[in-house]
């Protein structure tokens, strides 16, 4: 199918999907646990922020412009400690809101349950997870997912040092690491896509949950490769180059096209944030920033260098909100290769 059927297909099924949300939100469940855990995010008219630094951008766009625009006494404190981390603090009832760069996972669903947190899932975002080096690296253009595997896999560790252990072609060289820490959902989402397992990485490399440690090392070392969110190297252009990922259909660069037209696979994910079912009903300063979030996303999103989801998917996604609708669509599990029509026909059906 070409880029242009593609296209097409994807904008006739959200057509399809929106004549149909109706319907199929008429039996979300909108009560949350009357035992629900009260905890220091409840006590007080802050609305608290965790997780993600993949997702941190946005949300932080978001929570600027709702002070400056829709009530500048509101005290939105946004922080992030990486996806998994966060959702220890949000399980426990800490915050009101965890933001993701993967979904909520089987132990983090259990934990919710036993603390008894319910929690309402809304997308935000497309991300094309990139694989970048420096500028003045002239060797490299391109890389497959299993010479990302042969670099990354446990098995590399103390043994695939130099770029031409990688590619025959490329210079006996130093390859310098640079990676998401084990906090992070980009390295869930990432080892899972290059490696195959989860978690499954070799750890002599520079790790961090804060993608601004991760560019500069890449951006000031010329043997360097590391990867994060497309945000980041967005806005590092002049000190990054990204490197086209070929999977088995020829390279493609990350770009906002590539991610729509379902070409930059496996690296392309949604992003996502979790509401804490209580707070949005008993927190007003939580339910006015959260409507205020999905009504300006679509625009936002851009300004930061993410790729918006169609304005259906936002309006999917407020619809749920405003019916409490508890729960996740993916059964705890990450699902690669995920496109945006398929992300919004499953949001639809939920």
């Amino acid at each position: 199918m070409d880029i242009t059927a593609k296209g097409s297909a994807i904008r006739l099924g959200i057509l399809a999907l929106t004549a149909s949300v109706a319907a199929t939100l008429n039996s979300c469940t909108s009560a949350p646990s009357p035992q629900q855990n009260q905890s220091s995010a409840s006590s007080n008219g802050a609305v608290k922020i965790d997780g993600s630094s993949t997702v941190f951008p946005i949300t932080e766009a978001v929570a600027k412009e709702y002070k400056l625009n829709k009530n500048g006494n509101s005290e939105i404190q946004v922080a992030f400690s990486g996806t998994s981390a966060g959702f220890k603090k949000f399980c426990a009832g800490e915050t009101d809101i965890s933001n993701a760069s993967r979904p909520i996972l089987t132990d983090e669903v259990e934990a919710c349950r036993q603390a008894g947190v319910r929690y309402i899932e809304l997308p935000i975002a497309y991300d094309a997870l990139t694989v970048a080096v420096h500028p003045q690296n002239d060797w490299a253009k391109d890389i497959t997912i299993a010479e990302l595997k042969k670099i990354w896999e446990p098995a590399a560790q103390g043994k695939i040092t130099s770029w031409n252990q990688v590619r025959s072609s490329w210079p006996n060289k130093p390859l310098k690491l640079y990676g998401a820490g084990g906090e992070s959902g980009t390295f869930d989402y990432f080892t899972e896509a290059t490696v195959g397992k989860t978690r499954a990485s070799r750890t002599d490399y520079t790790a961090s949950e804060d993608d601004n440690v991760l560019v500069p090392g890449v951006g000031t070392d010329p043997n360097a490769l590391g990867y994060f969110g497309y945000a980041y190297y967005e806005a590092n252009q002049n000190r990054l180059k990204a490197l086209a990922v070929n999977s088995g259909d020829g390279a493609v660069l990350p770009a906002r096209q590539a991610v729509e037209n379902a070409q930059y696979q496996p690296l392309s994910r949604p992003l996502l944030m979790y509401v804490n079912a209580k707070y949005a009903q008993n927190k007003p300063e939580v339910r006015a920033f959260v409507e205020f979030y999905l009504k300006n996303a679509n625009r936002l999103v851009n300004t930061v260098g993410y790729i918006p989801l169609p304005e259906e998917g936002y309006h999917i996604a407020f619809v749920h909100f405003e019916r409490g609708k508890v729960g996740t669509v993916f059964a705890g599990e990450q699902k690669l290769n995920l496109t945006i029509g398929e992300l919004l026909r499953q949001e639809a059906k939920f």
